[in-house]
């Protein structure tokens, strides 16, 4: 008999783009089901990784549920990339603003920003990759976008955000949320994606260097009288709360679940 579970899936987080004001990663595919279905038996869970610079990210899945990894950011002589919310574009040399980015992949996330191009031929900045709940900014004359805010990891509540965009690079584009990284500023170096978050690494500018993505993460949670679980994987953890059993993966595991026989007097 198959029983109701909460699962949020987050892809890994793209990688910026390392071009001369390159735009900042997408984030990963935030995928959430409220109530998923699942049957007794043994599940396979997989944590995309956070793609390299000019990189993709790695989808994370959870049984029929995928959040794709993002796209990576563009620069002035390459497109970014689909993926589970698009990556910045790339700044242009010229007076048009650079409008080569990448839209989200389906329902999952947000385009990333155009990149900005400048009246006086200096080298506009490099769009924000997008994130979960917003798409990136764009980049101006001078100045990457930021990147795409992220969203409140709906099971564990406030307090932890996850998909943030990368900033674009030239004078930062600053991560979306706290969790994507921060675009190139001049000779510094961006910033990567935070871990377990799928935010998006930020790119690069003239002179530094862009950011590698953060990895994803996947969470399930049900409550207590409902079903068994046990899980692997090292990092991986089961809390037990009042009500509610929650499973963080943080990297590749098994979930195995289990009908509780018999129940206890208290939840008949």
């Amino acid at each position: 008999m198959a029983k109701t579970v909460k699962a949020l899936v987050i892809g890994g987080g793209a990688g910026g783009a390392s071009g001369s004001n390159g735009g900042g990663g997408g984030s990963g595919g935030y995928q959430y089901d409220a109530a998923f279905a699942v049957a007794m038996g043994v599940y396979s869970v997989v944590v995309g990784g956070g793609g390299a610079v000019d990189n993709n990210g790695v989808d994370s899945t959870f049984s029929t549920i995928t959040g794709t990894g993002g796209g990576t950011g563009g620069s002035p002589t390459a497109v970014g990339s689909n993926g589970g919310a698009g990556g910045g574009g790339g700044g242009s040399d010229g007076a048009a603003p650079n409008a080569r980015y990448a839209g989200g992949t389906g329902s999952q996330n947000y385009d990333g920003g155009s990149g900005g191009g400048s009246g006086d031929n200096q080298i506009g900045g490099g769009g924000g990759g997008g994130g979960s709940a917003a798409i990136g900014g764009n980049g101006f004359s001078l100045n990457g976008g930021g990147g795409g805010t992220g969203t409140l990891n709906p099971i564990t509540g406030s307090g932890y955000l996850c998909g943030g965009g990368g900033g674009g690079g030239q004078f930062k584009g600053t991560g979306g949320s706290g969790v994507g990284g921060d675009g190139s500023y001049q000779t510094g170096n961006a910033t990567a994606g935070a871990t377990n978050t799928g935010s998006g690494g930020g790119g690069a500018s003239g002179f530094g260097s862009a950011a590698a993505g953060g990895s994803g993460k996947v969470v399930i949670s049900f409550l207590n009288n409902l079903l068994g679980a046990t899980i692997t994987g090292a990092s991986n953890t089961k809390e037990v709360g009042e009500t509610e059993t929650v499973l963080t993966f943080l990297e590749d595991g098994d979930v195995t679940f289990s009908n509780l026989s018999p129940l206890p007097t208290f939840f008949q």
